[in-house]
């Protein structure tokens, strides 16, 4: 527990922009220290594990919230408060990562790993608001939108039967570093 006290996130802002991946974070750390059931309806928790609980989430707090919330005793109600608070995040985030993941195209970006790191952001918001990325539609969605000069290369590796998304961006990476090295050596 010593080095789970060690470990911080970022407090929940007062705006609410944050609170999707607060809530994981809280949840993750509650559960480490077994406070999890603190936080769920009809919890037969310990005044100590509740207490504990509070000042963990407190802890994780900004301050205005902090002095919003300063009368609340029990994290149950604090959890539920807070979910009425901001629980509209999904809402606000998820059209936005829709709208993104339909125009998500590998052929946009100027490297494989910005392609990957632009698709984990938008399939991770759209997990956090409940929707299910699946391994296949990660698959799909990088062989449909590869350029119309690489249609060729894109047949080659939808042909060799990839079934996890990190399989495919591996060799990508590597055919892309291969690439540049020849492109080095060809201009020196």
């Amino acid at each position: 527990m010593a080095n789970l006290a060690k470990l911080h996130f970022v407090a929940l802002d007062i705006t609410g922009k944050n609170y999707l991946t607060w809530v994981v974070d809280v949840k993750i750390h509650l559960e480490a220290g077994n406070l999890a059931d603190t936080i769920k309806e009809e919890n037969s928790a310990s005044s100590q594990d509740r207490t504990k609980a509070m000042i963990f989430i407190l802890h994780h707090l900004d301050e205005g919230l902090k002095n919003k919330y300063l009368t609340v005793e029990d994290p149950l109600a604090l959890w539920k408060a807070l979910r009425n608070k901001y629980n509209h995040q999904k809402m606000m985030i998820l059209p936005r990562a829709h709208y993104e993941w339909t125009h998500l195209r590998i052929q946009d970006f100027k490297s494989v790993a910005e392609y990957n790191s632009a698709m984990f952001r938008i399939s991770s918001q759209m997990k956090l608001c409940g929707e299910t990325i699946t391994e296949e539609d990660m698959l799909e969605k990088t062989f449909r939108t590869f350029h119309a000069s690489n249609v060729l290369l894109q047949k080659q590796y939808r042909g060799r039967g990839f079934t996890e998304y990190n399989q495919l961006i591996s060799v990508l990476l590597v055919a892309e570093q291969n690439n540049k090295l020849l492109l080095t050596n060809h201009h020196s």
